[in-house]
């Protein structure tokens, strides 16, 4: 059974620093694994369909994208679980589209916030694996949100007004 973390709040310091890199020697070990096991955890626990490491008071570049219909978001696609370690966005459409967002960082505060509707991402897995790819979408949003985590930013500093 997976640890369910505290999660961070809105005004907690830990939310406005960047993240550091997970190291080379850091893919594929036991904390690695767990923390990504105890992050999922936590995300479903909450009803989230992505989480970042900061979140769960680790300054760390990890993020995980599991776009799905749940009660904060009915109509969500489908998608697996997906932890990303060290995501970059690599490459964005020039269209954006305004969508409705919510954070486990922020309860019960809602916004539209306009994201690329697509982007190429590159990240490596938890054993260390090198992985380009594109998401549309929703899980697109789901991708730049979770990023902006890493960066120290909250979905309430991009609000559309």
């Amino acid at each position: 059974m997976s640890v369910i973390l505290p999660v961070a709040q809105r005004g907690e310091d830990i939310l406005r620093l960047k993240a550091a890199r997970v190291a080379d020697a850091e893919f594929n070990s036991d904390w690695l694994m767990q923390l990504a096991s105890a992050m999922i955890a936590t995300m479903l626990e909450r009803s989230g369909i992505g989480i970042a490491a900061p979140q769960v008071y680790i300054s760390k570049r990890v993020i995980i994208v599991a776009s799905r219909p749940n009660l904060r978001y009915p109509d969500a696609p489908e998608m697996d679980a997906v932890v990303m370690v060290n995501p970059e966005i690599l490459e964005q459409s020039d269209v954006a589209v305004l969508g409705e967002e919510g954070c486990l960082s922020v309860p019960n505060e809602r916004g539209l916030v306009a994201r690329a509707e697509t982007i190429k991402v590159r990240y490596f897995t938890l054993q260390g694996e090198l992985v380009e790819t594109i998401f549309h979408g929703f899980p697109a949003r789901i991708v730049q949100h979770e990023i902006d985590h890493l960066n120290g930013i909250l979905f309430v500093d991009c609000l559309s007004a």
